[in-house]
């Protein structure tokens, strides 16, 4: 589990095709690598990963077909920017909310609108998500906790504050850029247990 609050910009160093329809991707992160064992859990562009081997603050990772298929990571490229967090310990303040690392889709950066202190993010939602997404909830965009502060049918807007515009990969991200997404997993449940209480599951 993780909290969606970036830990480090990393780099991407590689990426090679595994064979099978998986790749395996190395990744620069001296922070999140600093206590980093095989095994562990470790969320890039908001995806969650296992550490396979960390040698000299690079870790590496495999990467499944059905992760390439779900997510933005099949695009990245040595010298790409990544947002990198480790998995939260229980005994830490819960700062962004519950993000699993399992990306329910993939948006797209519609448009950006700078003000004096923030900026405006909007999104394009795949179809299906726009039912999870409400005005003051929680989204996860590329592994990042935020807020919401517009939706519609088939998008949503955010406002980024300096910090997140600076320490985070969307300070950087232009109109068409792919971004990883993933709702609020309260939400899912919710309509799964209602699903299963209404004739023909329809909520």
């Amino acid at each position: 589990m993780f909290t969606g609050i970036v830990e480090e910009l990393g780099e991407v160093v590689r990426t090679a095709d595994t064979g099978g329809d998986c790749a395996l991707v190395a990744i620069r992160g001296p922070l999140v690598t600093s206590d980093a064992r095989h095994g562990d859990s470790i969320a890039v562009n908001g995806v969650c990963l296992t550490v396979v081997d960390v040698d000299g603050g690079v870790f590496t990772a495999d990467v499944m077909g059905e992760t390439l298929r779900r997510s933005a990571l099949g695009g990245l490229r040595p010298g790409d920017p990544v947002n990198l967090e480790r998995a939260a310990a229980l005994n830490s303040r819960l700062g962004g909310h519950i993000v699993q690392g399992h990306v329910d889709g993939v948006g797209e950066v519609l448009s950006r609108e700078p003000a004096e202190q923030w900026e405006t993010l909007r999104f394009r939602l795949p179809a299906g998500l726009a039912r999870y997404v409400v005005e003051k909830g929680s989204i996860t965009v590329d592994g990042v906790s935020l807020t919401v502060a517009e939706v519609g049918d088939d998008w949503f807007a955010v406002g980024l504050i300096p910090t997140t515009l600076k320490l985070t990969t969307l300070g950087s991200r232009r109109v068409g850029d792919p971004v990883n997404l993933e709702v609020d997993v309260l939400a899912k449940y919710v309509e799964r247990l209602l699903g299963d209480r209404v004739p023909g599951g329809a909520v």
